[in-house]
Order: C-alpha cells, then sequence, then structure tokens
C-alpha cells in the first residue's frame, strides 16, 4: 500500500513542509472532510420524490450540459480539498444533499477524481425531496468492514418528519480503526425556534449511534460530520450531544468541536437571509486527541479547517462573501455550492 508521507514542524500552530531541526519528526497525514454538494440532482424524474422541484430540473437551460458541468464543478472542489498538506484529495469525505447513487458515480468517475478510485457507500433515505447523504473513500487509504443508516424517526405533530438517514461507517485508516457519522440534520424551515426540537431529535440519534459503537469499543475513535443546521453554540450539539469547544475542558466521552473556536472568530459556511452560519463541521471523540505529550503514535486529530477558497465566495453584489452557489434565482451560475466544505487533518509520526 502507498503511503504518502510529509514531514510536519513540531511547533503545532500549523502543518507545513519541511523540517524542524531540534525534531526532526516525520508524519503521515490524511484528510477527512465533508461536503453539501447543494442539490446534486440528475435530470430524470424519479415520481417517488419531489425531485422536479430541485434546480436543474427546474432549470430551461439545457439540463445535461448544466449536470456535467455541476459533477465537474463540485468534483474539482473535492480535488483541491487538504491537497496542500495531504498531496492528495480526503482519504474520507462526507457529503450530503445527493439525489442517488448514479450521481456519486458520475462525480467519482469525473476526471479530476478518476485517478483516486474513491468508492461509495450510500443508501436511499426516505426524505421526500429525495437527497441522501454518502461516504466517499479512497481505496488505498481506507478499508471499510461495516455500515449501517439510522434515521431519527422524528414526529411533529402527530406527523412523521421524513428526513434524512444518519450514516455509520466502520473501518480501517491504514491500519487504524474509525468510526464515521454522517448526517444531514433537519431545516431550519419554519425558523429556528420552530424546527429547534427537530434537531435535538436528529442529536440523541447521533448519541444512540455513539452509545452504541462505545460499548463494542470504550476508546472508539469517532467522527461525527454533517450539515447539522445549527450552528456550534445552539442547544442540539451543547445540550444535547454535550459538545466542547476548549480541549482543557474535556472529560472521558465527551466531544470536541473544534468548529467553535472558528465560529466564535466570526468565520462561517454559509449565509441565509442575510445571516451567516457554520452549520458545517466535524466533531471528534477524545481518543482522536493527542495528550500532553504530544502522543502521535497513533492518528490523532490535528487541525480543523474551513475550505473557504476565492474561487468559492461570491464576489459582487447582495451575497458578496457568501459561498458562490451553483444556481440563483433558477439560474445556473457556473458556481460550486451554497455551503463551504469543512475538513481535519488526522496525524501520525512514522518511526
Amino acid at each position: 500500500m502507498k503511503t504518502i508521507i510529509l514531514i510536519v514542524t513540531i511547533s503545532f500552530g500549523s502543518c507545513v513542509y519541511g523540517q524542524n531541526s531540534r525534531q526532526g519528526k516525520q508524519y503521515s497525514i490524511r484528510t477527512i472532510a465533508f461536503y453539501n454538494l447543494e442539490n446534486l440532482f440528475d435530470t430524470i424524474d424519479d415520481p417517488s420524490t419531489y425531485d422536479e422541484t430541485s434546480p436543474i430540473m427546474e432549470s430551461i437551460q439545457n439540463r445535461s450540459l448544466l449536470y456535467r458541468k455541476k459533477i465537474e464543478n463540485m468534483a474539482y472542489v473535492i480535488s483541491q480539498i487538504g491537497s496542500e498538506k495531504a498531496n492528495t484529495s480526503p482519504a474520507i469525505i462526507g457529503v450530503c444533499e445527493v439525489e442517488n447513487r448514479s450521481v456519486l458515480e458520475d462525480l467519482v468517475h469525473s476526471k479530476q477524481l478518476k485517478a483516486k478510485n474513491y468508492e461509495i457507500i450510500h443508501y436511499e433515505s426516505p426524505d421526500k425531496r429525495g437527497i441522501d447523504v454518502a461516504l466517499l473513500y479512497q481505496t488505498k487509504y481506507f478499508k471499510p468492514i461495516h455500515h449501517e443508516v439510522f434515521n431519527p424517526n422524528i414526529y411533529r405533530e402527530n406527523r412523521r418528519v421524513y428526513t434524512r438517514d444518519q450514516l455509520l461507517v466502520s473501518g480501517y485508516l491504514d491500519d487504524e480503526l474509525v468510526h464515521i457519522i454522517v448526517n444531514h440534520w433537519p431545516s431550519r424551515s419554519g425558523g429556528e425556534e420552530k424546527s429547534r426540537p427537530l434537531r435535538e431529535k436528529a442529536a440523541y440519534q447521533n448519541k444512540k449511534i455513539i452509545q452504541r459503537i462505545r460499548m463494542r469499543d470504550e476508546k472508539a475513535k469517532i467522527l461525527i460530520m454533517g450539515d447539522f443546521n445549527d450552528d456550534p453554540i445552539n442547544s442540539s450539539l451543547k445540550a444535547v450531544l454535550k459538545t466542547k469547544g476548549i480541549k482543557s475542558k474535556l472529560k472521558e466521552n465527551d466531544l470536541y468541536n473544534p468548529y467553535e473556536k472558528l465560529f466564535k472568530k466570526g468565520l462561517n459556511t454559509l449565509g441565509h437571509r442575510d445571516h451567516l452560519n457554520l452549520f458545517d463541521m466535524i466533531l471528534v471523540s477524545t481518543p482522536l486527541l493527542s495528550k500532553r505529550k504530544k502522543d502521535y503514535s497513533s492518528y490523532k486529530f490535528y487541525q480543523a479547517k474551513i475550505f473557504n477558497k476565492h474561487f468559492l465566495i461570491t464576489r459582487n453584489g447582495r451575497f458578496k462573501g457568501y459561498p458562490f452557489r451553483s444556481f440563483s434565482n433558477g439560474v445556473f451560475t457556473n458556481g460550486f455550492s451554497d455551503h463551504f466544505p469543512v475538513y481535519v487533518y488526522l496525524i501520525k509520526s512514522i518511526p
């Protein structure tokens, strides 16, 4: 198995090329990412869902051409995430707002990603719009051994809310067992306050999945990723999952949310109705954090980032500074998504 090795400066402020003259340590690095692909639908009407309301189906332009361009744009972004440190695209990337396996096949077989040999883990969810979550992984870095989906089975006023499944994938990142939960929680339709209980119930489902993992492995390395439709400070994360944004306050079995610090600095992953939000995050369990002695003998969390390169940002107009989305007012913009991707680096020392 080919391993990409980088030399990492042991300043722990940033991961850069070069060698520290005092330490001289070498590290392997893997990128774990998440990306909301903003309505990645095909051009075929599915009578069992409301896919006809998707921007590409509503377009009067050449749909096949728009679809191919949308695929190319999404693939280009994925090919760039984390590459400045890992020299390759993400080893593992969770995605949401995809219609079916077919669009994912087109994505991983695009010219930008074909050589990476990504495989797909996908289930059809009961979401009425027909959008799902999925996991893509480079086969040379990740070997799944188990995957399944869970639905939060949310009810409001005695009526079921048909929301997305939560995807659990367990497998070996190189030779280390990790567990990934991919999420796309209920939206804020009807307002944040009114819809808050829906996301809290989704968070409870995550909590049950985590407990199930820990029954088999008390020291499980877990990454929880997704578009949570909540900011790091909202109750679904702080009260239900009990995430913490300061490492020194973490206790055993706590979840660390590195995006809480970024949110408090004013960073965001999307803008909506003149509000900036950070809905896209990757949370990590404490076994993925190095101790005070900086033990990187196994894969540990190193950095969390938002992939907000200049080409992904709207450059002018009312939404200047927002993500450069692919459709606006029903017209294809040749943009990308209304969300920025997020990613973390995991590093391990090389003996």
